[in-house]
Protein backbone atom coordinates (compact mmCIF):
# COMPACT_ATOMS: atom_id res chain seq x y z
CA UNK A 1 0.00 0.00 0.00
CA UNK A 2 1.32 3.15 -1.00
CA UNK A 3 1.58 5.77 1.76
CA UNK A 4 0.84 9.13 1.07
CA UNK A 5 0.98 11.16 4.61
CA UNK A 6 -1.18 12.93 6.62
CA UNK A 7 -3.44 15.44 4.97
CA UNK A 8 -3.17 19.24 6.42
CA UNK A 9 -6.64 19.53 5.05
CA UNK A 10 -8.07 16.54 6.96
CA UNK A 11 -6.15 17.25 10.22
CA UNK A 12 -7.72 20.78 10.47
CA UNK A 13 -11.03 19.31 9.70
CA UNK A 14 -10.87 16.57 12.46
CA UNK A 15 -9.23 19.44 14.72
CA UNK A 16 -12.12 21.94 14.04
CA UNK A 17 -14.74 18.94 14.58
CA UNK A 18 -13.20 18.40 18.16
CA UNK A 19 -14.37 21.97 18.73
CA UNK A 20 -17.88 20.48 19.17
CA UNK A 21 -18.07 16.63 19.63
CA UNK A 22 -15.11 14.34 20.85
CA UNK A 23 -12.13 16.45 20.96
CA UNK A 24 -8.43 14.91 20.03
CA UNK A 25 -9.71 12.80 17.32
CA UNK A 26 -7.01 15.00 14.72
CA UNK A 27 -4.33 13.77 17.30
CA UNK A 28 -5.41 10.08 16.59
CA UNK A 29 -4.96 10.87 12.90
CA UNK A 30 -2.06 12.34 13.09
CA UNK A 31 -0.66 9.41 14.69
CA UNK A 32 -0.38 10.51 18.57
CA UNK A 33 -2.46 8.63 20.26
CA UNK A 34 -1.49 9.71 23.63
CA UNK A 35 -2.58 12.79 23.30
CA UNK A 36 -5.63 11.75 21.37
CA UNK A 37 -6.70 9.86 24.85
CA UNK A 38 -5.65 13.03 26.75
CA UNK A 39 -8.14 15.09 24.87
CA UNK A 40 -10.77 12.43 25.31
CA UNK A 41 -10.12 11.75 28.96
CA UNK A 42 -10.22 16.27 29.51
CA UNK A 43 -13.12 16.28 27.12
CA UNK A 44 -15.37 17.44 30.24
CA UNK A 45 -12.91 20.76 30.30
CA UNK A 46 -12.78 23.49 27.93
CA UNK A 47 -8.79 23.08 27.44
CA UNK A 48 -9.22 20.50 24.63
CA UNK A 49 -12.02 22.07 22.75
CA UNK A 50 -9.57 25.63 22.69
CA UNK A 51 -6.53 23.69 22.12
CA UNK A 52 -8.55 21.93 19.41
CA UNK A 53 -9.72 25.22 17.89
CA UNK A 54 -5.75 26.47 18.13
CA UNK A 55 -4.49 23.75 16.14
CA UNK A 56 -7.24 24.31 13.91
CA UNK A 57 -6.28 27.37 12.51
CA UNK A 58 -2.57 26.45 12.83
CA UNK A 59 -2.92 23.53 10.37
CA UNK A 60 -4.90 26.21 8.23
CA UNK A 61 -2.23 28.70 8.38
CA UNK A 62 1.56 27.07 7.87
CA UNK A 63 1.99 25.74 4.32
CA UNK A 64 2.24 22.55 3.22
CA UNK A 65 5.88 22.06 4.04
CA UNK A 66 5.71 22.81 7.43
CA UNK A 67 3.08 20.44 8.20
CA UNK A 68 4.87 17.97 6.40
CA UNK A 69 8.10 18.45 8.69
CA UNK A 70 6.15 18.54 11.50
CA UNK A 71 3.62 15.22 10.84
CA UNK A 72 4.80 13.46 7.35
CA UNK A 73 8.24 12.29 8.99
CA UNK A 74 9.18 9.35 7.29
CA UNK A 75 7.62 9.69 3.98
CA UNK A 76 9.23 9.82 0.93
CA UNK A 77 10.74 13.35 0.82
CA UNK A 78 12.44 12.57 -2.84
CA UNK A 79 9.64 14.20 -4.51
CA UNK A 80 9.28 16.90 -2.37
CA UNK A 81 13.18 18.44 -2.53
CA UNK A 82 16.08 15.61 -4.43
CA UNK A 83 19.03 15.67 -2.80
CA UNK A 84 22.37 15.79 -4.70
CA UNK A 85 25.28 13.05 -3.58
CA UNK A 86 27.00 15.84 -2.11
CA UNK A 87 24.41 16.32 -0.09
CA UNK A 88 23.84 13.16 1.37
CA UNK A 89 27.45 12.42 1.10
CA UNK A 90 27.84 15.37 3.68
CA UNK A 91 25.15 14.36 5.86
CA UNK A 92 26.37 10.67 6.00
CA UNK A 93 30.11 12.74 7.02
CA UNK A 94 28.56 14.72 9.35
CA UNK A 95 26.88 11.77 11.07
CA UNK A 96 30.26 9.41 11.69
CA UNK A 97 31.70 12.80 13.13
CA UNK A 98 28.69 13.25 15.27
CA UNK A 99 29.20 9.10 16.34
CA UNK A 100 33.03 9.44 16.55
CA UNK A 101 32.61 12.69 19.42
CA UNK A 102 29.81 10.04 21.17
CA UNK A 103 31.96 7.08 20.76
CA UNK A 104 34.99 9.69 22.87
CA UNK A 105 32.76 10.89 25.33
CA UNK A 106 32.54 14.14 24.28
CA UNK A 107 28.31 14.43 24.21
CA UNK A 108 25.98 12.32 25.40
CA UNK A 109 23.87 9.50 24.29
CA UNK A 110 20.97 11.97 24.20
CA UNK A 111 23.07 14.53 22.29
CA UNK A 112 24.04 12.16 20.13
CA UNK A 113 20.08 11.49 19.27
CA UNK A 114 19.12 14.45 18.71
CA UNK A 115 21.55 16.04 16.66
CA UNK A 116 21.17 13.00 14.43
CA UNK A 117 17.51 13.25 13.94
CA UNK A 118 17.65 16.98 13.05
CA UNK A 119 20.73 15.82 10.65
CA UNK A 120 18.38 12.92 9.09
CA UNK A 121 15.02 15.61 9.34
CA UNK A 122 16.74 17.56 6.58
CA UNK A 123 17.63 15.19 4.34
Amino acid sequence: MLNTGKNRIIAATLAFSGTITIPGLHKFYLGQPIWGIVYVILSWTPIPRVASAIEFIWYLTQDQSTFDRYFNVGISRAKVSPLGNNQVESVANALRELDALRQEGLISEYEFEQKRRRMLDHI
